[in-house]
């Protein structure tokens, strides 16, 4: 049996079309269906390892684990990571084949639709449903031409699309009447129904809007999705998250937020966590004097710690070493740390730089990119965060590169999917460093470190409680239940059932 597709487009970036996709599949797999997200390409620093150690974008591995299922490469066959501003590592069908300039990449692209078709056609013989995910607008008029993210994958796909318009952001007629208006006759017949998402207040003051809407673009509006107060992992470095904020904790957390900070989501745990506030800075002004510094991963290692030299961040993040603040480095944040990293194959740009001198390791960029998913255990952890000491974590590795410990002891035992055992990390008094992301998704891990924490600042748990802290694996299934919630009491399923049906007929 192939499965019935379903495509939401978008009228540009940022109108919700991961959030309603991942909705979306939760709907379907309550109601029994076997449903897959698909996104042909994706760009995004965010990205996750699948079971047989293959990346793909964030989000969809979100959509899958809201449809109940496993993320696979098929979901994601094409992943853009930005290097630099105008060039990507460019990773196929889970596999990194080398990093591009805009313009290299847009003559390639044309070579990649062979790949997008194989990894749709391996979903649709496995699922009932499909539900693919476009990427910016369809109507870029500049960029039509050999189109593999938006109406030429509907076509590929012969599938029927929903034109999602963001109204928070203001001028949704214009968004989506003038996107139907740009469409050729072709691909605006296969627009089936427009989608007004992000709505405030109360919807029924919009019913004028839903006539005039439907009387301008000749199809229906499948609904009025309201702002929907759901906590997921971001997509990329736009995200909210990453505004500086200032919020009363007992427990205050600093992130350097770095220029290309990749899997910032390792921190949504500790963001949710009771009596703990997570900000992030980006200039030693702002930096203060937190509970602990966190200098997260980075898709170009070299280039952002050259960043916080100039910026005068790490003068700071050293002067807080030194006065008895914690340190934490994962994946590129813990290259940084070391005494130095060198290049010498030009996967950044070549060379070596000294690091921040704060651990005793040296790293090597290689060919070669780890990525695995792991489980782990804390070691005899020393200093400030000595109650992570035996603390079971999970998560996973994606990083280039060889890092090589000259003193410190490590900070991780891991078990990788595989079956192999070795250390990772390093830690050295009050500075620590590892490669696992997702540190913190397990409570117990959360939890300690706040214990850790507040025993450092003298601050006593009343009546010896223990700090709650959220396992984010049920957390985020509370998540994708209440979003399909808040789609089913705003959208018209049946419409959209009838939709998926009918297909393109």
């Amino acid at each position: 049996m192939t499965a019935k597709p379903l495509m939401v487009q978008g009228t540009m970036s940022g109108v919700g079309k991961s959030l309603l996709v991942a909705g979306l599949c939760r709907v379907l797999a309550q109601d029994g269906y076997r449903v897959a997200p698909f996104k042909s390409q994706n760009m995004a620093l965010n990205s996750a390892v699948t079971a047989e150690g293959l990346e793909i974008g964030r989000a969809q591995a979100m959509q899958a684990e809201a449809a109940g299922i496993d993320p696979t490469a098929a979901m994601n066959p094409v992943l853009l990571k930005p290097t630099t501003d105008t060039g990507s590592q460019v990773i196929v069908d889970g596999r990194p084949i080398g990093t591009m300039p805009a313009r290299e990449y847009f003559a390639f692209r044309h070579k990649l639709r062979e790949h997008i078709q194989a990894a749709y056609q391996r979903l649709t013989a496995e699922y009932d449903m499909v539900l693919i995910e476009g990427a910016g607008s369809p109507v870029e008029l500049n960029l039509l031409r050999d189109d593999i993210v938006n109406m030429g994958v509907a076509k590929m796909c012969a599938s029927p699309v929903l034109l999602v318009g963001d109204i928070d952001k203001g001028g949704v007629f214009a968004q989506l009447i003038g996107t139907m208006m740009l469409l050729p006759d072709d691909e605006r017949s296969m627009v089936k129904a427009s989608v007004v998402n992000k709505f405030r207040g109360d919807s029924s003051l919009f019913d004028e809007g839903v006539a005039i809407l439907r009387e301008r673009m000749g199809v229906p509006v499948a609904g009025v999705v309201p702002y929907l107060q759901v906590d997921l992992d971001d997509e990329d470095s736009v995200s909210s998250r990453l505004a500086v904020r200032q919020r009363t904790s007992a427990v205050d957390v600093a992130v350097i937020r770095l220029p290309k900070i990749s899997n910032f989501t390792d921190f949504i745990a500790l963001d949710v966590c009771e009596g703990m506030g997570v900000r992030y800075v980006s200039s030693p002004d702002e930096l203060g004097r937190p509970d602990l510094i966190i200098v997260p991963g980075s898709k170009a290692t070299i280039a952002d710690l050259l960043w916080m030299r100039e910026r005068g961040l790490e003068d700071v993040v050293q002067k807080a070493v030194r006065s008895g603040v914690p340190v934490l480095g994962i994946c590129g944040g813990y290259q940084m740390l070391g005494l130095s990293i060198a290049d010498p194959l030009s996967m950044e740009g070549g060379g070596e730089v000294a690091g921040m001198g704060l651990l005793p390791v040296r790293t090597v960029f290689g060919k070669d990119k780890h990525q695995v998913r792991t489980t782990a255990q804390f070691c005899d952890v020393q200093g400030a965060l000595a109650p992570l000491s035996g603390a079971q974590a999970y998560g996973y590795e994606i990083h280039m590169g060889i890092t090589t410990l000259e003193g410190g002891a490590p900070l991780l035992k891991t078990v990788d999917s595989a079956g192999s055992v070795r250390n990772d990390g390093c830690q050295c008094g009050s500075v620590y460093g590892c490669y696992l992301h997702g540190l913190f998704d397990s409570a117990e891990v959360a939890q300690a470190l706040l214990a850790g924490l507040l025993e450092a600042k003298g601050i006593e748990i009343s009546g010896g409680q223990s700090p709650h802290a959220q396992d984010m694996r049920a957390y985020r299934q509370a998540q994708y239940d209440a979003l399909a919630d808040g789609l089913r009491a705003s959208l018209d399923m049946n419409l959209v059932y009838h939709i998926i049906e009918k297909g393109l007929r």
